[in-house]
């Protein structure tokens, strides 16, 4: 510097003030990548624990349709036993129209026996339809989780894509959609903790 405040570049200076300005944009690279490897990082754990709940949700649904069909199984049973029972009732009924007047009571206790039994037999079966019932709106509202779970799973799985894309193209506007996009996948994936 001059006595009179005037400054000359030297061929030194001017590389080293070039240096330091290089430095900088490389700071802000190394910024950014570091910024992308945390948000992965991050957005990749979620992700995992997102998968498994769509995994779990999955295989509770499963489990419920399978309570469904076997007390569904059940009812079957209890309604052909009912329909035993009126069969019965029908033949007992018959044959105390048919029978001599001595022995109609005996067949009209029997009809009597079968219809009692029969509406026990469809209290039952009732009740096992109902339970058919529950177990189907489980499992369905399970298999209504899981695809929550699988929608957040995949969009996380999109993000972290855009964050390869933008970590190796240094776009701004990828790593923006990268943002975007895990937010997307945070919000579905609570809206399904939520069940919703």
């Amino acid at each position: 510097m001059s006595a009179d405040g005037f400054h000359v570049h030297g061929p030194h200076d001017h590389e080293l003030e070039h240096a330091q300005h290089a430095g900088h944009a490389g700071h802000a690279t190394g910024g950014m990548t570091n910024q992308i490897a945390m948000f992965t990082a991050i957005i990749a754990t979620i992700g995992a624990i997102f998968s498994y709940m769509a995994g779990l949700t999955q295989a509770n649904a499963g489990l419920y349709k399978n309570n469904a069909a076997i007390t569904k199984t059940a009812a079957a049973n209890q309604w052909n036993y009912y329909q035993a029972k009126s069969t019965k009732q029908a033949l007992a009924e018959l044959a105390r129209d048919l029978a001599p007047t001595s022995k109609q009571a005996v067949y009209q206790a029997k009809a009597e026996r079968y219809e009692k039994e029969k509406a026990e037999v469809k209290i039952a079966a009732d009740k096992l339809e109902a339970e058919v019932t529950q177990w189907d709106k489980q499992s369905d509202e399970q298999m209504h989780h899981h695809h929550r779970w699988a929608q957040a799973t995949t969009v996380l799985q999109v993000a972290i894509a855009l964050a390869a894309i933008a970590l190796m193209t240094r776009r701004k506007l990828l790593e923006y959609l990268m943002f975007g996009a895990g937010a997307v996948g945070l919000g579905v994936g609570v809206m399904a903790a939520l069940h919703f």
